[in-house]
C-alpha cells in the first residue's frame, strides 16, 4: 500500500521521460504553428516533465564519471538524452521579448549533452566551444582563429559526411524501433538502439548549437542598432535652441538681446485693431480707400513732425532774444581789450 501512495506522489523516471519524449514528438510533427496555445502547452508541461527527471537523475547520482559506457545499464543510456530534449523543446518556445534567453538556455543544454556523450565516447565529434573551454585555451579567440583556418570545402565535407551518417542512423532506428517498443528486442538490440538514437542527437545537437550562434549574433547585432538609433533620435528630440545675438556691451543686449526687449512685436489683435482704426480692413472698402488712409495718415504725421520742429525753432529764437537783451553787445570778447 505504502509503495503505491509513493507511485501516486511523484511518476518514476522512466514514466517522466518516455512522456516528455512522447511531447516533444508531437510538438515536432504538428501541423499547428508553434506559437499557438496547443503547442506551447505541450512545450511547457514537457520542459516541466524533464526538469523533474533532471532532479531525479542528479538524486539517483545514475550516471558516475568513475565508470565507462559499457557499465551503463542499457535501459539507463537514454536518460542521457534529457539535457538533449530539454535544449529541443527550449528552442520551440516562442516568446521575443525572451528569445535570446531562451536560445542561451537551449544552448547549454545543448553543451551539456555533448559533454556527456563526449565524456562517455558515445562517437567521435569535436566539442564546441564554450567559456570554459576556451579559458583553458588560454584565449577565447583561440576557436575563432582555429574555425578561420579552416577550408569551406572541409566544412562542407563535414556536413556532407554528417548528412550520411544521419540517414544510416535512422534507417537502423527505424528497423529496430518495433521490437523495442513491443519489448520482443534482447539486451542486445535495445542497447544498440539507445547508442544508435544518442548518435542521432549529437548531430542534432552540433546543428542546433550553429543555428543559435547564428541567431544569437543576428540577435545581438538587431540591439545595438536599435540602441545606436535610439541614442540618435533621443538627439534629435531635444528641443530647438532659442536664437541669439552675440553683442559687445550693455547697450546692444538691451537692443538685440535674447530677451529681445526693444525688437517690435505685434498680435492679430493688434494688426487688426490698426488696421480697422486706418479704415484698411475689407468690410471697410480697402479696395478704395486704403491709399487715400495711408495718405491721409502719412500727412498727419509729416505735419505733426514740422510742426514741432517750427516750436522748436521759435523756442531757440526767444531764448537768443532774451539772451541778447542781458547781455550787451562785445560781452565776453576780451581780445581786443588794451
Amino acid at each position: 500500500m505504502a509503495a503505491s501512495e509513493d507511485g501516486l506522489q511523484l511518476p518514476r523516471l522512466p514514466e517522466l521521460f518516455e512522456s516528455s519524449k512522447q511531447l516533444l514528438e508531437e510538438v515536432e510533427v504538428a501541423n499547428e504553428p508553434t506559437g499557438s496555445g496547443i503547442i506551447q502547452d505541450k512545450v511547457f508541461k514537457g520542459l516541466d516533465l524533464l526538469e523533474k527527471a533532471a532532479e531525479m537523475l542528479s538524486q539517483l547520482n545514475l550516471f558516475s564519471r568513475n565508470e565507462d559506457l559499457e557499465e551503463i545499464a542499457s535501459m539507463d543510456l537514454r536518460y542521457l538524452m534529457v539535457p538533449a530534449f530539454q535544449g529541443a523543446l527550449t528552442m520551440k518556445q516562442v516568446n521575443p521579448s525572451k528569445r535570446l534567453d531562451h536560445l542561451q538556455q537551449a544552448r547549454e543544454h545543448f553543451i551539456n549533452y555533448l559533454t556527456q556523450c563526449h565524456y562517455y565516447h558515445v562517437a567521435e565529434f569535436q566539442l564546441p566551444q564554450t567559456k570554459s573551454n576556451s579559458a583553458e585555451n588560454n584565449t577565447a579567440s583561440s576557436s575563432v582563429a582555429y574555425a578561420d583556418l579552416v577550408p569551406k570545402a572541409s566544412q562542407r565535407l563535414a556536413k556532407t559526411e554528417r548528412y550520411r551518417q544521419k540517414k544510416e542512423v535512422e534507417h537502423r532506428l527505424s528497423t529496430l524501433k518495433s521490437a523495442v517498443e513491443s519489448g520482443q528486442a534482447d539486451d542486445e538490440q535495445v542497447r544498440e538502439f539507445y547508442l544508435l538514437d544518442l548518435r542521432r542527437w549529437i548531430g542534432i545537437s552540433l546543428e542546433e548549437i550553429e543555428s543559435i550562434d547564428q541567431e544569437i549574433k543576428i540577435l545581438r547585432e538587431r540591439d545595438s542598432l536599435r540602441e545606436a538609433s535610439t541614442s540618435h533620435s533621443s538627439l534629435q528630440e531635444r528641443p530647438p535652441m532659442k536664437p541669439f545675438i552675440l553683442t559687445r556691451d550693455k547697450a546692444h543686449t538691451k537692443v538685440f538681446g535674447a530677451g529681445y526687449p526693444s525688437l517690435a512685436t505685434m498680435t492679430v489683435s493688434d494688426w487688426y485693431e490698426q488696421h480697422r482704426k486706418y479704415g484698411a480692413l475689407p468690410d471697410q472698402g480697402i479696395a478704395k480707400t486704403t491709399s487715400v488712409n495711408f495718405k491721409r495718415v502719412a500727412q498727419q504725421q509729416e505735419d505733426e513732425e514740422k510742426e514741432k520742429e517750427d516750436e522748436k525753432a521759435h523756442h531757440r529764437a526767444q531764448e537768443w532774444d532774451d539772451w541778447k537783451d542781458t547781455h550787451p553787445k562785445g560781452y565776453g570778447n576780451r581780445q581786443n581789450m588794451g
